[in-house]
C-alpha cells in the first residue's frame, strides 16, 4: 500500500472515530436555520393551498451532522455540534414558514395536517455544505410543483447559492450556510408564487 494510501485509510479512520464518539457523547451545541425575510412578496392571498413534502436528501447529508465537504465531494462533519434536527426537516420547517410569511397562500401545510390540496412541492437537497476550496458555502435544491389532482408536474427548477465564509471555523461556517439558504429560499419562494399566479 502507498503511502498516500496510507494516510488516507489513516485520516478516514480518524474521521470514523470522531463521529463515534460525536455520537456517543451527542452535542455542545445545536444550530438552526435562519427565516429569511419575504415581506417583498407579501400580498393578497389567492385560493390555493399547497403541501411541502419533506425533501429528499443523501444520506450524507439525511442527518443532523453539519457537512463540510472537501474535494470530491468528500464529506466529513463539524465536531459537537449538529442541527437542531436532521436537516430535510430543518429546511422544510424554513420553507413552509417562508411561504406562509408571504401571506399570498391560502394555505401551507406539513403531511397530515389535513388541508384539501392543491399542490405540493417536492425538493431535493443536493448540496448543502461548507466548502474546504474555496471556503464558502454550497446550497442546492432542486425543486418539483406537483398538481396534487392530477399528480403532474406543473414547473421544476433547480435553485443553487454560493456564500464565502470567512473561516473554516463552524460559528463563520454556519452564517455561510445560513445566507446561502436563505438566498435559495427567498428565490424559491417567488417562484412559487409566481408559477401559482399569487
Amino acid at each position: 500500500m502507498s503511502g498516500i494510501a496510507s494516510f488516507k485509510n489513516y485520516v478516514s479512520g480518524v474521521l470514523l472515530l470522531g463521529l463515534a464518539a460525536c455520537a456517543a457523547s451527542g452535542p455542545d451545541v445545536l444550530y438552526g436555520l435562519s427565516s429569511p425575510d419575504t415581506s417583498q412578496f407579501r400580498g393578497k392571498a389567492r385560493s390555493q393551498q399547497i403541501l411541502v413534502a419533506q425533501p429528499i436528501a443523501l444520506q450524507a447529508l439525511d442527518t443532523s451532522h453539519i457537512a463540510v465537504s472537501e474535494v470530491g465531494p468528500s464529506y466529513t462533519y463539524y465536531p459537537k455540534v449538529a442541527w437542531s434536527d436532521s436537516l430535510p426537516k430543518v429546511f422544510q420547517a424554513n420553507l413552509v414558514a417562508a411561504l406562509e410569511d408571504t401571506g399570498g397562500l391560502n394555505g401551507v401545510a406539513l403531511p397530515g395536517q389535513g388541508l384539501l390540496i392543491d399542490y405540493q412541492l417536492q425538493t431535493t437537497i443536493r448540496r448543502f455544505e461548507v466548502q474546504t476550496q474555496p471556503k464558502q458555502a454550497l446550497v442546492e435544491v432542486a425543486v418539483r410543483l406537483v398538481n396534487d389532482h392530477n399528480g403532474k408536474t406543473v414547473a421544476y427548477r433547480l435553485f443553487r447559492s454560493q456564500v464565502p465564509a470567512k473561516t473554516l471555523a463552524v460559528n463563520d461556517g454556519v452564517d455561510a450556510l445560513n445566507a446561502a439558504s436563505d438566498q435559495v429560499l427567498l428565490d424559491m419562494t417567488g417562484w412559487v408564487l409566481t408559477r401559482l399566479g399569487a
